[in-house]
């Protein structure tokens, strides 16, 4: 059971990163291409959609980036720039990731993923006033783009921007198919805030609950957020 949920949270990993080769190996190999996936890709990702700052780079970062950037100049198409973005937004480095977001989109300005990565990207320079536009027309054109991660993103652009009925909304959809909790937190923290106590508190135990119970890889990402579900669970009792 935990051997199969870890191959296919492996297989989705991949292709949200569009290594469609690796996703299929996931498939096909339970055991060795899934753990050669978390190994060689996935223990490198930065937890950027976590909001919680950044894992240093590594040598397997740079050899790619200068991998990508050798192509760019053979070829300077769309792909190539959207997967160096990736590579920055991952370490942190938003600044060099929007430049490339932006060279992405300039080549090939219907590429949906782009757009929705160059939105998430200006909302963490605390810009989510012009990462709203992207981030709400991808949502508006696939409403589980990326598995809710896009959608988790446009939530947190309404919030920054004061809108918290429309960032309520977009949560209770995230919620309604995904367990997250960087959902569940966000939305508590709403929830409170218009004096709906019982209701925060519910989703921040079920949030602790799932946490509980997860697979000990998927894990890493939740762990900050549920940190602070504790945290305002417990002042919430106080």
């Amino acid at each position: 059971m935990v051997l199969g949920i870890f191959q296919i949270w492996m297989a989705i990993d991949a292709a949200r990163r569009r290594e469609w080769v690796m996703m299929v190996f996931c498939l096909l190999f339970p055991v060795w291409g899934a753990g050669y996936y978390y190994f060689n890709y996935y223990r490198g990702q930065g937890p950027a959609s976590a909001l919680t700052g950044f894992e240093l780079p590594g040598a397997g970062d740079r050899r790619r980036i200068k991998e990508i950037q050798t192509q760019i100049h053979h070829l300077d198409n769309a792909r190539n720039h959207f997967d160096l973005a990736d590579i920055y937004f991952r370490r942190g480095e938003f600044a060099k990731a929007e430049i490339s977001y932006r060279e992405s989109l300039t080549r090939d300005p219907k590429d949906i993923d782009a757009m929705a990565h160059y939105g998430q990207c200006l909302l963490r320079m605390n810009r989510a006033a012009d990462g709203l536009p992207f981030l709400e027309y991808v949502h508006s054109q696939q409403p589980r783009h990326e598995y809710g991660y896009t959608a988790m993103a446009l939530a947190e652009a309404y919030a920054a921007l004061g809108k918290k009925d429309a960032a309520m909304k977009i949560w209770e959809r995230v919620l309604e198919s995904n367990t997250y909790a960087r959902a569940r937190v966000q939305y508590a923290g709403l929830l409170l805030e218009k004096g709906q106590k019982k209701e925060a508190q519910e989703q921040l135990q079920e949030a602790i609950s799932d946490f509980e119970h997860a697979p000990r890889f998927s894990k890493r990402q939740s762990r900050p957020w549920i940190r602070k579900a504790k945290g305002m669970l417990s002042s919430t009792r106080a």
